[in-house]
Protein backbone atom coordinates (compact mmCIF):
# COMPACT_ATOMS: atom_id res chain seq x y z
CA UNK A 1 0.00 0.00 0.00
CA UNK A 2 1.35 3.37 -0.77
CA UNK A 3 -0.96 5.64 0.09
CA UNK A 4 -0.38 7.21 3.52
CA UNK A 5 -3.03 7.62 5.74
CA UNK A 6 -3.82 9.93 8.84
CA UNK A 7 -1.87 8.18 11.79
CA UNK A 8 1.65 8.45 9.11
CA UNK A 9 0.65 12.56 8.68
CA UNK A 10 -0.16 12.01 12.26
CA UNK A 11 3.09 10.74 13.53
CA UNK A 12 5.10 12.63 11.21
CA UNK A 13 3.39 15.98 12.91
CA UNK A 14 4.50 15.23 16.20
CA UNK A 15 8.16 13.88 15.10
CA UNK A 16 8.78 17.19 13.77
CA UNK A 17 7.35 19.61 16.20
CA UNK A 18 8.93 17.27 19.40
CA UNK A 19 11.95 17.31 17.40
CA UNK A 20 12.20 20.14 15.88
CA UNK A 21 11.66 21.56 19.87
CA UNK A 22 14.21 19.29 21.28
CA UNK A 23 16.88 19.95 18.28
CA UNK A 24 16.65 23.82 18.98
CA UNK A 25 16.95 23.41 23.03
CA UNK A 26 19.87 21.39 22.41
CA UNK A 27 21.31 23.66 20.01
CA UNK A 28 21.24 26.14 22.42
CA UNK A 29 23.30 23.92 24.93
CA UNK A 30 25.90 23.42 22.39
CA UNK A 31 25.98 26.09 20.35
CA UNK A 32 24.61 29.02 22.05
CA UNK A 33 22.13 29.60 19.34
CA UNK A 34 18.46 30.36 19.92
CA UNK A 35 19.46 32.86 22.77
CA UNK A 36 21.05 30.03 24.55
CA UNK A 37 24.35 29.69 26.65
CA UNK A 38 26.81 27.67 24.85
CA UNK A 39 28.88 24.96 26.39
CA UNK A 40 30.26 27.43 28.58
CA UNK A 41 27.61 29.05 30.41
CA UNK A 42 25.30 25.94 30.44
CA UNK A 43 28.02 23.66 31.74
CA UNK A 44 28.18 26.30 34.71
CA UNK A 45 24.39 26.32 34.93
CA UNK A 46 24.81 22.52 35.69
CA UNK A 47 27.27 22.45 37.62
CA UNK A 48 25.20 25.27 39.70
CA UNK A 49 22.07 22.40 39.84
CA UNK A 50 24.14 19.64 40.74
CA UNK A 51 25.25 18.06 37.26
CA UNK A 52 29.16 17.52 37.72
CA UNK A 53 31.22 17.64 35.53
CA UNK A 54 29.04 20.64 34.21
CA UNK A 55 30.40 21.10 30.78
CA UNK A 56 30.48 16.94 30.02
CA UNK A 57 26.50 17.24 31.67
CA UNK A 58 26.16 19.65 29.35
CA UNK A 59 27.62 18.47 26.31
CA UNK A 60 25.54 15.31 27.28
CA UNK A 61 22.62 16.79 27.63
CA UNK A 62 22.97 18.58 24.40
CA UNK A 63 23.66 15.86 22.24
CA UNK A 64 20.84 13.74 23.54
CA UNK A 65 18.08 16.66 22.67
CA UNK A 66 19.75 18.24 19.51
CA UNK A 67 20.72 14.66 18.05
CA UNK A 68 17.95 12.14 19.40
CA UNK A 69 15.63 15.72 18.41
CA UNK A 70 16.74 15.16 14.68
CA UNK A 71 16.35 11.84 14.54
CA UNK A 72 13.30 12.24 15.69
CA UNK A 73 12.26 14.83 13.31
CA UNK A 74 13.60 12.29 10.57
CA UNK A 75 12.14 8.99 11.75
CA UNK A 76 15.25 7.27 12.04
CA UNK A 77 16.57 5.21 14.90
CA UNK A 78 12.98 6.07 16.43
CA UNK A 79 13.55 3.76 19.77
CA UNK A 80 16.55 5.22 20.04
CA UNK A 81 16.36 9.14 19.75
CA UNK A 82 13.24 8.80 21.65
CA UNK A 83 15.00 7.40 24.72
CA UNK A 84 17.42 9.72 24.19
CA UNK A 85 15.48 12.93 23.97
CA UNK A 86 12.72 11.41 26.76
CA UNK A 87 16.67 10.58 29.34
CA UNK A 88 17.68 14.06 29.20
CA UNK A 89 14.16 15.62 29.49
CA UNK A 90 13.54 13.64 32.71
CA UNK A 91 17.13 15.18 34.22
CA UNK A 92 15.89 18.76 33.50
CA UNK A 93 12.75 17.48 35.16
CA UNK A 94 14.84 16.35 37.95
CA UNK A 95 16.10 20.16 38.35
CA UNK A 96 12.28 21.65 37.68
CA UNK A 97 10.62 19.13 40.52
CA UNK A 98 10.89 21.61 43.63
CA UNK A 99 8.90 24.16 42.13
CA UNK A 100 5.82 21.78 41.44
CA UNK A 101 4.27 20.84 38.05
CA UNK A 102 2.88 23.92 36.23
CA UNK A 103 5.82 25.44 34.20
CA UNK A 104 4.50 28.88 35.45
CA UNK A 105 6.55 28.69 38.69
CA UNK A 106 9.08 27.11 36.77
CA UNK A 107 7.89 24.18 37.77
CA UNK A 108 8.87 20.09 35.91
CA UNK A 109 5.57 20.08 32.84
CA UNK A 110 7.77 21.39 29.91
CA UNK A 111 10.41 18.42 30.63
CA UNK A 112 7.85 15.88 31.64
CA UNK A 113 5.77 16.64 28.14
CA UNK A 114 8.79 16.59 26.23
CA UNK A 115 9.80 13.28 28.06
CA UNK A 116 6.73 11.89 27.54
CA UNK A 117 6.41 12.83 23.57
CA UNK A 118 10.17 10.86 23.20
CA UNK A 119 8.75 8.06 24.76
CA UNK A 120 5.45 8.04 23.02
CA UNK A 121 7.09 7.90 19.41
CA UNK A 122 9.74 5.38 21.07
CA UNK A 123 7.15 2.99 21.84
CA UNK A 124 4.75 3.90 18.63
CA UNK A 125 7.47 3.81 16.04
CA UNK A 126 7.69 6.73 13.07
CA UNK A 127 4.60 5.91 10.43
CA UNK A 128 5.42 5.10 7.11
CA UNK A 129 6.94 8.93 6.40
CA UNK A 130 9.86 8.59 7.82
CA UNK A 131 13.55 7.45 6.95
CA UNK A 132 13.26 4.41 9.01
CA UNK A 133 10.44 3.23 7.16
CA UNK A 134 12.56 4.02 4.08
CA UNK A 135 15.22 2.36 5.23
CA UNK A 136 13.54 -0.91 5.73
CA UNK A 137 13.66 -0.22 9.57
CA UNK A 138 16.87 -1.32 10.12
CA UNK A 139 17.20 0.87 13.09
CA UNK A 140 13.65 0.19 14.25
CA UNK A 141 12.91 -3.12 15.18
CA UNK A 142 10.99 -4.27 17.95
CA UNK A 143 13.65 -5.57 20.42
CA UNK A 144 14.82 -2.18 20.10
CA UNK A 145 12.39 0.19 22.15
CA UNK A 146 12.68 -1.84 25.39
CA UNK A 147 17.03 -2.27 24.79
CA UNK A 148 16.58 1.66 24.08
CA UNK A 149 13.92 3.01 27.24
CA UNK A 150 15.44 0.57 29.69
CA UNK A 151 19.47 1.49 28.65
CA UNK A 152 18.75 4.88 28.79
CA UNK A 153 16.14 4.91 32.28
CA UNK A 154 18.86 2.93 34.02
CA UNK A 155 21.52 5.63 33.02
CA UNK A 156 19.10 8.76 33.80
CA UNK A 157 18.76 7.01 37.37
CA UNK A 158 22.06 6.58 37.60
CA UNK A 159 22.89 10.81 36.44
CA UNK A 160 20.15 12.21 38.40
CA UNK A 161 20.64 10.14 41.57
CA UNK A 162 24.55 11.15 41.61
CA UNK A 163 23.12 14.49 41.37
CA UNK A 164 20.55 14.09 44.19
CA UNK A 165 23.44 13.05 46.53
CA UNK A 166 25.92 15.78 45.34
CA UNK A 167 22.53 18.34 46.59
CA UNK A 168 21.96 16.47 49.46
CA UNK A 169 25.32 16.47 50.46
CA UNK A 170 26.09 20.33 50.03
CA UNK A 171 22.61 20.87 52.14
CA UNK A 172 24.25 19.20 54.93
CA UNK A 173 27.54 20.48 54.46
CA UNK A 174 30.92 19.07 55.27
CA UNK A 175 30.62 17.38 58.88
CA UNK A 176 33.90 18.13 60.83
CA UNK A 177 35.99 15.39 61.99
CA UNK A 178 35.38 15.16 66.09
CA UNK A 179 38.24 13.22 66.66
CA UNK A 180 41.57 13.64 65.12
CA UNK A 181 43.56 10.37 64.34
Amino acid sequence: MTCFDRSDLGLLLLRLGTGGVLAAHGAQKLFGWFGGAGLEGTGQFMESVGYAPGKASATAAGLAEAGGGTLLALGLATPAAGAAAAGAMVGAAAVHAPNGFFAQSGGYEYAATLALLGTGLAVTGPGRLSLDHRLGHAVNRGWMVPVALGVTAAGTAVVVGARNKRLRRAAQGEQEMLFEE
